[in-house]
């Protein structure tokens, strides 16, 4: 038997693994119960198990997870945490103390292969998926840091990666986030964001009950064809499509459209009237997201009077649309800042379309 990292096991996982050692199933509730509730690591610490079970687990499996490397804490509050991932890569993943929740943003993949031209995550390259333990020991660590100071209330899949195109480990991680055996969050309060990864979102549609984000940033796509690339594969009406067909199965809920404010290049009245019509009959959120620069963008902020016009068009058109306040900037872990630290191997030369999505 390989040796197996416990926090690569979702609750159907450990259940397979314990009966693939001729274990009851209720052995993965125990041992999730440990790895999650307790925050164990030791698997000498379960002492509800035997001594040979115990013995068992020790010979073939660890409790591995990624280690902070670096810690920094913004004029806000905001927490950025640098995260070590072997082979010399990093990650960051952020957390956002509010008066009532505390939101964990957290990464899917080290580095991004989708080229978004305004995010500078998207300019550092791919290097790899993230493991399912890669994605929940952020989780792990981060609740570990924070200890009973601050509660992780809410997870957004918003940081570095296109969680989409990690789909299984994804799955599985945010399984764990909402288990009640392990971290028990509401469905309502695990988001997964995607640029438009068409074929991945019916999947999700199918199986996984999170709430959805889309990164939009364009309402036509001439324009959506460089702001997000992906977009070529799977244009608007393509992703419209998939996006009513979420909301069909989860008939209350709403999905959030994420639309960076860039000057001059997306932020008119004539945008603006492009997105109320795109979305019509798409039960939507809007959240308006000021631009965050990084080193050699060819991007500027749109001014607080373009966005509030922007936001007031929507509006009178009865669209729920939020500005998102920008937290952390001053320790560059707001929107679109998240850069860590990336050995790419995504090779800029090649067409979008090697991309595979699920």
């Amino acid at each position: 038997m390989s040796t197996i990292n416990l926090l690569d096991l979702d609750r159907k996982g450990m259940e397979a693994f314990f009966a693939s050692i001729g274990e009851k199933p209720f052995r993965a509730t125990q041992v999730l119960k440990w790895l999650y509730q307790e925050q164990v690591g030791d698997i000498d610490e379960m002492t509800n198990l035997s001594k040979v079970l115990r013995a068992n687990l020790k010979e073939n499996c660890i409790i591995e997870a990624p280690e902070i490397i670096t810690e920094q804490i913004a004029a806000d509050g905001t927490r950025k945490w640098v995260i070590q991932m072997g082979c010399n890569n990093r990650i960051e993943t952020v957390f956002i103390p509010e008066e009532k929740r505390g939101t964990l943003c957290v990464s899917s993949q080290i580095g991004c292969a989708l080229a978004c031209t305004f995010c500078s995550t998207a300019q550092q390259g791919f290097n790899r998926n993230l493991t399912v333990s890669e994605i929940i020991g952020q989780l792990y660590v981060a609740q570990n840091r924070l200890g009973t100071e601050k509660r992780i209330t809410n997870v957004v899949m918003m940081g570095m990666g296109e969680p989409l195109l990690n789909f299984d480990n994804v799955v599985k991680a945010m399984n764990l986030m909402m288990d009640d055996l392990a971290y028990g969050l509401s469905k309502r309060r695990v988001t997964i964001s995607t640029s438009g990864v068409v074929p991945a979102i019916y999947r999700l549609t199918e199986i996984c009950d999170v709430s959805l984000a889309v990164s939009l940033h364009a309402a036509n796509d001439e324009l959506r064809n460089i702001l997000v690339p992906i977009n070529q594969k799977y244009p608007l009406k393509v992703l419209m499509a998939a996006c009513r067909e979420n909301v069909k199965l989860t008939p209350r809920r709403k999905i959030t459209f994420e639309y960076v404010m860039l000057e001059g290049i997306n932020d008119s009245s004539a945008d603006a009237r492009a997105l109320i019509k795109l979305l019509k009959n798409i039960p939507a959120k809007i959240n308006l997201i000021p631009f965050n620069p990084f080193p050699n963008s060819n991007y500027q902020c749109s001014s607080a009077v373009s966005i509030n016009r922007f936001r007031d068009i929507l509006h009178s058109a009865d669209l729920i649309t939020t500005i998102r306040r920008t937290r952390g900037e001053d320790i560059d872990a707001a929107c679109g800042q998240l850069v860590g630290k990336v050995k790419d191997k995504s090779r800029r030369h090649l067409k979008l379309n090697l991309v595979e999505s699920p």
